[in-house]
């Protein structure tokens, strides 16, 4: 779970940096309409989606002019229709239009995740798994897309390198074995998650008897995931990886794995169509 400190100074940053990147100097288009004349709109979609990046989209509205009024007409996590209003606005002119593409940005892309995480996990809700995001994120917007998961109904793997271990290939290769990578992890911060990647039954024979918390079955055979989980017996949580998708996904998670981690539902964005229409001036 993401520290909620720590997702709102990435939030503050993130949008500063949107905003620095879109009006620059200023927005001289904007400039065009007179300072003082105010009107309303609203945003809407033209598909159907699952809404995330209410927190986006206000503090958009707020470093760009903080006497924009905001009224959402939606949550985070909804399911909404396509020329569904999302929320309507309020303010000046020129600081509705200077925000707009920021605004939508954000909640195009985070809701684009939101969706997908919605469809894969209604794919198998007939089944105990929990589908995990990776690292594979877009540069600069790895706390937003992990909160984008989690109102689709799917979950958080680790956020970074720093909060829990992931004993790969290479790791294993550099520290002798499977077991002394996991007495090295162990030493060196007691408590934080371990999980081990493996690439046959023996590795994860190794794996479990070494005491990894979580171990990694991947590109394993449908067949040898379901040994897995046998042979685990609740010992170690199991995560199924390696090129899942759609086709392949409910198969998997009906072997009994704990856990399927799934690239795609961060670094394969499609952003939702939405539009902001502005009342008469």
């Amino acid at each position: 779970m993401i520290p909620p400190e720590l997702l709102r100074q990435s939030l503050v940053e993130t949008v500063a940096l949107s905003l620095r990147e879109d009006i620059g100097s200023g927005d001289i288009t904007a400039a065009l309409i007179p300072e003082e004349r105010v009107t309303s709109g609203q945003v809407i979609t033209r598909e159907t989606a699952v809404v995330a990046g209410q927190p986006w989209v206000n503090e958009v509205f707020r470093q760009v002019d903080p006497g924009v009024q905001i009224q959402w007409h939606v949550r985070d996590g909804d399911v909404v229709q396509a020329n569904q209003v999302l929320f309507s606005c309020e303010g000046r002119a020129r600081s509705l239009l200077t925000a707009e593409r920021s605004a939508l940005n954000w909640l195009q892309s985070l809701s684009g995740v939101a969706t997908t995480c919605h469809d894969y996990a209604r794919m198998v809700n007939h089944t105990q798994v929990k589908l995990l995001d990776t690292r594979k994120t877009l540069p600069g917007m790895r706390l937003a897309q992990k909160y984008a998961v989690t109102c689709g109904g799917c979950f958080n793997h680790r956020i970074g390198l720093w909060d829990a271990f992931l004993i790969k290939e290479n790791h294993i290769a550099a520290c002798g074995s499977i077991t002394e990578a996991v007495k090295a992890a162990q030493r060196l911060a007691p408590g934080r998650p371990i999980e081990v990647e493996t690439e046959s039954m023996a590795e994860l024979e190794e794996a479990l008897a070494a005491g990894a918390d979580t171990i990694m079955l991947d590109e394993f055979s449908l067949e040898d995931m379901r040994a897995a989980v046998a042979l685990a017996k609740g010992t170690s949580k199991l995560e199924a990886s390696g090129g899942i998708n759609a086709e392949t996904l409910v198969k998997v998670a009906e072997t009994g794995v704990d856990y399927i981690s799934i690239g795609a539902l961060t670094k394969d964005v499609k952003a939702i169509d939405l539009s902001m229409r502005l009342n008469a001036f």
